[in-house]
C-alpha cells in the first residue's frame, strides 16, 4: 500500500472562512494630527502663545494700579465693556475666558501626553544629559504644578472674594482696593512672589522651545531665540513682582 493509499479521502464539504481584519477608523483631520508627537508640540507651543499673551496683557493691565484707584477701577471696568454696544456687556470678556480656558486645558493635556510619550518611548534607562537639559526644562511639570495652584488661588481670592483671610473685606467693583487689601497680607505677598518665580522658571522654558516645537530650529536665530525668552521672562516677571513689593511698602496704598 502507498502512502496515497493511506490518507483519509479529502471532503469537498471544506470551505475555508475568510480572515475578519477589523481596519480601525481614522480619526478626524484635528484628532488625528493630535495624536502624533509632532501635533502635539504643535498644540502645546500655540496654546502656550496664547498664555504668553494673557499673562502679558494682563501684567500691563495691572501696571495701572500705579496711576492710582479711579485709572485702575476704569481699565477693570472697560474689561466689563468691551466692544459695547457692539456686543453687551461682558461678552467680549466671556469669549476670551471661553477661548482662553480650552487652550489653557490643551496645553495641559498636550504636555501630559508628551510627558508619557517620552517614558514609554523610552526602552532602555539612561542617564540624563544635564548639562543639555537646563533647570528649566527640568522643572517644567513642578513650575507648572505651582502656577495651577496659584490660578486657583487667584480666582478664588481676586475674582470671586471668597478668599477668606487672604481676601479681607471684599468690595464688588473695587478692584483696586481688593488687589491692596489682598496684598497687604504679608503671606499672600510672599505666594504671589514665589509663584512668579515659578512662572519665569515655566515662561523661559516655553518662550525658548515654543520655536523648536514649530520647526523654527535654527542655529543661526538661537541667539534671538534665548535673547527673547530671557526679555519676555524679565519683562513680565519682573514688573509683576514689583506689585506685592509696592503695597507692602507704602508705595501703592490708599
Amino acid at each position: 500500500m502507498t502512502a496515497t493509499q493511506d490518507m483519509p479521502p479529502i471532503s469537498a464539504d471544506i470551505t475555508v472562512k475568510p480572515v475578519n481584519k477589523r481596519v480601525a477608523k481614522k480619526a478626524p483631520f484635528p484628532i488625528s494630527i493630535y495624536q502624533t508627537a509632532v501635533g502635539k508640540k504643535w498644540v502645546m507651543a500655540i496654546t502656550g502663545i496664547m498664555m504668553m499673551g494673557f499673562v502679558f496683557f494682563h501684567m500691563f493691565g495691572n501696571f495701572k494700579m500705579y496711576f492710582g484707584p479711579e485709572e485702575y477701577n476704569a481699565y477693570a471696568a472697560g474689561l466689563r465693556t468691551m466692544l459695547v454696544p457692539i456686543l453687551p456687556p461682558q461678552w467680549a470678556l466671556w469669549i476670551l475666558r471661553l477661548t482662553l480656558i480650552p487652550a489653557f486645558l490643551l496645553h495641559l493635556h498636550s504636555a501630559y501626553s508628551l510627558t508619557m510619550l517620552n517614558k514609554r518611548t523610552r526602552s532602555v534607562k539612561t542617564k540624563r544629559d544635564y548639562i543639555a537639559a537646563n533647570f528649566a526644562s527640568r522643572t517644567m511639570r513642578y513650575s507648572g504644578i505651582i502656577l495651577l495652584a496659584f490660578l486657583g488661588f487667584h480666582i478664588t481670592t481676586l475674582t470671586l472674594g471668597k478668599g477668606g483671610p487672604a481676601m479681607p473685606d471684599f468690595v464688588e467693583g473695587d478692584v483696586y482696593g481688593n488687589v491692596v487689601n489682598t496684598l497687604s497680607v504679608w503671606w499672600v505677598s510672599v505666594i504671589y512672589i514665589i509663584s512668579n518665580l515659578a512662572l519665569g522658571v515655566h515662561l523661559f522654558h516655553g518662550a525658548w522651545s515654543m520655536f523648536q516645537s514649530l520647526g523654527v530650529n535654527n542655529p543661526r536665530i538661537n541667539g534671538l531665540r534665548k535673547g527673547f525668552a530671557i526679555g519676555f521672562t524679565v519683562i513680565v516677571v519682573g514688573i509683576n513682582i514689583t506689585f506685592p513689593i509696592a503695597v507692602l511698602t507704602g508705595v501703592v496704598g490708599y
